[in-house]
């Protein structure tokens, strides 16, 4: 409790100052506005030092994708594990530097991991988002919570927030889907004017497949079991402006039902183990501005629920259920003394409890307290962003001893240098310390007799150096363009990996001293106008990653290649616009990697693997400005076998046809 009074007497004192500041603003001269994530002053954009990588628009929704977890995989520099099926868990690590280090941000507040110590991003469904945006190191301004300068990377969901144009009040949006896998998935968007400053949005979402395909395997041709999935996801969101800035209050609740299909070994082609989950939070934001001062309070309650079952009587009889909590609130507070510089203070406070019906459960609970002070300086051509986070965390266990409290610091410093005002070509970097504890799904979410209650915390160093070129509506064929190059050298120690054991659902957590990672990432955007109503756009991606464990040299493993970090990726996709029709392609390619430390030719060694993926779509326009689309998407269209995971086999050629009706 002494973390959450110190975070009490901060906040009131960050609070009183705004107040304070407040009183004033409004006889100032100089006004400032608020568009998406950049503040116009004047006609200065004063937006983010570094710009994310971002997918949105006419691009996201041509990607052959369903979840977020499969348009994220379009993005340089990051890999996805899937495990399968259309319920299959997937997760994400960026870099080589692990899952944890990810931070995923749903509307601006970060999700709690409560699967595996992971994120499940299977669960985010595409129909309701408007964008998503990736950000190596960190995001880059200043309003923004102590968490946000936590991660290594972080990932930004952004929901669609109601626009009516034609003076419509409302809008409709009916959407079905089914194809392979026995799947329907059928779902639905409300978005209401209350009045002109207050609106809403209702989005819901069921899923349900058998989960069944073949694949080969073993000289024979088998059909994947086990893989099911019914799954319910309800939203809202109420959202409000008034004269100096926005509100929203959001509720999510994600219901589902699964079986976890497992490995495929000689005569063992299938599990019985299943899952069930509830996911619940309620969110809250308000942001304000005025003249030189600007705050965010944010505020969220989550209550995690899974229920696992592992029938299996020859390794372990596994009947367990799991319910986590948390509590979190955050005030960010900027202060712009000029148009070149700026200081910030954030203070978050996160409580977490978890809950479990096993005999001699330790039942921990985890106070954490993040402050982070940073600031912008904003010179002619070069603009810098310096931070520093404070964590403390402390934890107590009902039974046990506790890990001790930890105190740790994360710098960042990131700059940008623009040299030519005629040629728009920048060059960027960032240097970055990031901490985190291991998690309770770390310690405690895996059985009792797998415990890895001697975890160390993780840190990594993280150095990059970029370079951007943007071209924007520059001529008649090309309508936007974006190349960057990026560098970067990132050093793990005591990184914290999960090992695959028997159960897809439990794994052994455990510490590697030291790990290297040098890689480039490469990436070209681009749109253009090939002919009248003929439009083209395209999106490529290229990874190079050498990620190599540095721990003892007198290891077997020593200077070997960490499992599941390819040489090499690739993927693109073009999306071609003719009239009413939309024809897509995508491409992804993984290469050669290990499943194994050891880095063993003949046990750990996995193949690479690609797919071709195909979409057509026909967009009809109605009386009363209605539109009703149907697109067909066929995936993986020459029928490649291959496993994201060694031994959890992806499905082979597979479609999809949807059709949805805008009113």
């Amino acid at each position: 409790m002494r973390a959450f009074s110190v975070f009490c007497l901060l906040m009131f004192a960050s609070l009183m100052y705004g107040q304070a500041e407040g009183k004033y603003s409004d006889n100032d001269t100089v006004q400032s506005y608020t568009i998406d994530e950049y503040e116009i002053v004047g006609k200065k954009n004063v937006g983010e030092i570094i710009p994310p990588k971002r997918l949105s628009g006419v691009t996201l929704q041509s990607l052959n994708s369903q979840s977020v977890a499969d348009a994220i995989r379009y993005f340089s520099g990051v890999q996805v594990k899937d495990y399968g099926g259309v319920g299959g868990l997937k997760t994400i690590n960026i870099r080589s530097m692990g899952t944890n280090q990810m931070g995923v941000f749903y509307d601006g507040i970060q999700m709690g991991n409560a699967q595996n110590g992971q994120v499940d991003l299977g669960r985010f469904s595409l129909d309701n988002m408007e964008s998503i945006s990736i950000y190596n190191g960190q995001k880059s301004s200043l309003l923004q919570s102590a968490k946000d300068y936590g991660s290594a990377g972080t990932i930004y969901l952004n929901t669609r927030r109601p626009q009516f144009l034609g003076g419509k009040s409302y809008n409709l949006t009916a959407r079905m889907r089914t194809g392979s896998f026995g799947l329907i998935n059928p779902s639905i968007q409300w978005q209401q004017k209350i009045t002109d400053k207050i609106n809403f949005a209702i989005s819901t979402e069921y899923i349900g497949a058998d989960g069944k395909y073949r694949f080969t395997r073993y000289d024979t041709t088998l059909i994947r079991e086990n893989s099911d999935i019914k799954a319910l996801r309800t939203e809202g969101t109420l959202f409000g402006t008034n004269r100096h800035g926005n509100w929203k209050l959001q509720i999510y609740n994600y219901n589902s039902g699964r079986g976890l299909p497992g490995y495929i070994a000689r005569n063992l082609y299938r599990h019985g183990d299943r899952q069930w989950d509830n996911n619940f939070f309620v969110q809250t934001s308000l942001k304000q501005r005025f003249d030189k001062y600007s705050f965010l309070i944010n505020a969220k309650y989550a209550n995690d629920y899974l229920h696992y079952i592992q029938p299996d009587t020859i390794t372990l009889q596994i009947d367990n259920r799991y319910r986590q909590q948390e509590l979190y609130i955050s005030t960010a507070n900027c202060y712009r003394f000029s148009n070149i510089l700026e200081f910030a203070l954030s203070i978050d406070y996160q409580y977490n409890f978890l809950d479990a019906d096993m005999r001699e459960f330790v039942y921990p609970s985890r106070h954490s307290l993040f402050t982070a002070l940073s600031g912008n300086l904003r010179l002619n051509k070069v603009k810098l962003q310096s931070a520093i986070l404070i964590n403390y965390i402390t934890e107590t266990l009902r039974y046990g001893n506790a890990t001790p409290d930890k105190t740790a610091y994360s710098p960042s410093l990131i700059a940008t240098y623009e040299p030519f005002d005629y040629f728009p070509i920048s060059f960027r970097g960032f240097i970055k310390r990031s901490f985190r504890m291991p998690t309770f799904n770390d310690l405690y979410y895996t059985s009792i007799i797998l415990g890895a209650s001697k975890l160390k915390p993780e840190f990594v160093n993280q150095v990059d150096l970029g370079v951007e070129y943007i071209l924007k509506k520059q001529n008649r064929i090309i309508k936007n363009l974006n190349i960057s190059l990026d560098m970067y050298y990132n050093e793990v120690k005591d990184k914290i990996v999960a090992i695959p054991t028997s159960s897809s659902f439990r794994w052994q957590m455990s510490n590697l001293g030291k790990v290297k990672i040098i890689g480039v990432d490469f990436s070209f955007d681009a749109e253009f106008r090939l002919a009248k109503q003929l439009y083209a756009n395209t999106l490529v991606s290229y990874t190079y990653q050498n990620a190599r464990d540095f721990t003892d040299p007198t290891s077997i493993i020593y200077k070997k290649y960490i499992p599941y970090t390819p040489l090499h990726s690739v993927s693109s996709a073009l999306n071609l616009n003719f009239y009413d029709f939309r024809l897509n392609y995508c491409f992804i390619y993984t290469g050669e990697r290990y499943n194994g430390s050891a880095n063993r030719p003949d046990m750990d060694y996995v193949l690479p693997w690609y797919t071709h993926d195909l979409s057509l779509g026909y967009n009809f326009m109605l009386k009363n400005n209605r539109q009703l689309y149907i697109n067909l998407d066929v995936n993986n269209i020459f029928n490649q076998q291959y496993d994201v995971v060694l031994n959890y086999p992806m499905p082979g050629t597979n479609f999809k046809i949807s059709v949805s009706l805008d009113i």
